[in-house]
């Protein structure tokens, strides 16, 4: 594409197709049908070959963001061979949905649990009963999987769940610290779904949203094994300094685990996970990688640094900043013009009470260490299309933000310190909208530096 006059233009236009090309990589339906086939007789997964019997069709749970297109890819691809299921996915995004009748499809609300959550965990167990060892249950996974299928142990309320799940949010606990809490207030998290539908087979193709694609962490590892403990879950609300804030009840459980009274989830080696395959169908390194190949074919020098960001958003980004900075200055570590990724997922610790999420406390902060820097244009990206609480997907800025979000009467500074990026990226024009993108593979932080042409 030639290049457009001004860089700031060309910017913005050369991150929308670097945006596209990254989310075409990981579009859900597509990763189903890479790795999922049906001959009519038999299910096919990477190579390994599963009969169906006539009598005992595929039964189906998904549970997401990208729940409703993988579901579709799936049972276009089983046909009659898909018997029941169970797809449940994220409030407004279950759309115009071409799932056969015989597959309940429900919405529930993400991030904090709700009591449509609770009812789709009692479908998917009501689906999962009294299975057979000739069975096959395939199990569609992404990310939201967690919050999306609250099921709070025996002895908990929903509401016990859901306080928890916002303290830790508010805490910054990145998603490994969330996740190892939630398998152990839970009854299908942490490997124990595999547990409730032995001895049938169990196929789970994972979307996955977490750095590393740690199978026990994606959506809580409901078919994986589980590493951690309730002394690990302890450890993380202690180190949070959360003990006294979550429930009596949640304490008491974990207690209860700490001292034997409560079963722990299974662990590797356990036999329930002999007929489980887990495989991830689609990573934050797909698109990673598709974003680097539509930035060099723009004529950027790509360099991808990292799938594995992790950390505090503000202080993240300006690592990211300050790298850009080098690149124009000092044509390190790569010459402009220049594409910077990176992938992974961020924490932030709420500090006031406005609105916004990890992507957009990334653009702020980097619109205020930008400020005045010509050249450099930054996106920070969910890929689902929704950064925490709000309607954004994130944010993109540039040297001139700033200014403009101060022009829209908000002081930059004061809105980063308040936690409220949402507003002052509004103010400024710099919230990034691509409504619900059906799928979820962490985030991409993205960073032009130079102009092409």
């Amino acid at each position: 594409m030639p290049s457009i006059p001004g860089g700031r233009a060309s910017h913005r236009e050369h991150l929308a197709r670097i945006r596209r090309a990254a989310l075409a990589a990981v579009e859900p339906a597509a990763a189903v049908r890479r790795f999922l086939g049906c001959d009519g007789s038999s299910v096919t997964l990477v190579g390994t070959s599963w009969h169906i019997a006539a009598s005992r069709p595929v039964r189906l749970v998904a549970a997401g963001k990208a729940a409703v297109p993988m579901a579709e890819a799936a049972a276009a691809i089983l046909g009659e061979r898909l018997g029941c299921g169970v797809v449940v996915t994220r409030r407004g995004q279950a759309g115009e949905s071409t799932l056969p009748k015989r597959t309940r499809l429900l919405e529930a609300g993400h991030p904090v649990p709700d009591a449509e959550g609770e009812a789709a965990v009692r479908a998917v167990e009501e689906l999962l009963s009294a299975p057979s060892a000739d069975d096959v249950v395939l199990a569609l996974l992404s990310g939201g999987a967690s919050a999306l299928l609250p099921d709070p142990a025996p002895g908990l309320a929903l509401s016990d769940l859901s306080e928890t799940t916002s303290l830790l949010l508010r805490s910054g606990a990145p998603i490994g610290e969330m996740n190892a809490v939630r398998k152990h207030l839970s009854r299908l998290k942490g490997g124990r779904l595999a547990r409730l539908a032995a001895p049938a087979r169990v196929a789970a193709l994972l979307l996955s949203d977490v750095v590393g694609d740690r199978l026990d962490v994606i959506a809580s590892g409901p078919t994986a094994p589980d590493p951690t403990t309730y002394a690990d879950a302890w450890s993380v609300l202690e180190g949070r300094g959360l003990l006294a804030l979550v429930p009596a009840a949640v304490r008491h459980h974990l207690e209860s685990g700490l001292a034997g009274e409560v079963e722990e989830s299974p662990k590797p080696g356990d036999p329930v996970f002999a007929r489980v395959l887990n495989v991830v169908v689609g990573s934050c390194r797909l698109a990673a990688e598709a974003a680097v190949r539509e930035a060099r074919s723009l004529g950027y020098r790509p360099l991808l640094l990292s799938t594995f960001v992790e950390g505090e958003a503000r202080e993240v980004v300006r690592v990211a900043v300050a790298m850009a900075r080098g690149v124009l200055s000092e044509g390190h570590p790569v010459a402009p013009p220049a594409c910077l990724v990176w992938g992974g997922e961020t924490t932030v610790t709420v500090r006031g009470a406005g609105r916004g999420g990890r992507n957009q406390e990334q653009a702020l902060a980097a619109a205020l260490a930008l400020e005045g820097v010509p050249d450099v244009t930054l996106m920070a990206l969910a890929t689902d299309g929704s950064d925490g609480p709000t309607d954004a997907a994130g944010g993109i800025v540039d040297g001139a933000t700033a200014a403009a979000i101060r022009a829209g009467g908000v002081d930059p500074s004061r809105a980063l310190a308040e936690s409220d990026s949402y507003t002052a990226l509004e103010a400024g024009g710099a919230l990034l909208r691509t409504g619900p993108t059906g799928t979820n593979v962490n985030d991409l932080l993205v960073v032009l530096a130079g102009n092409v042409g």
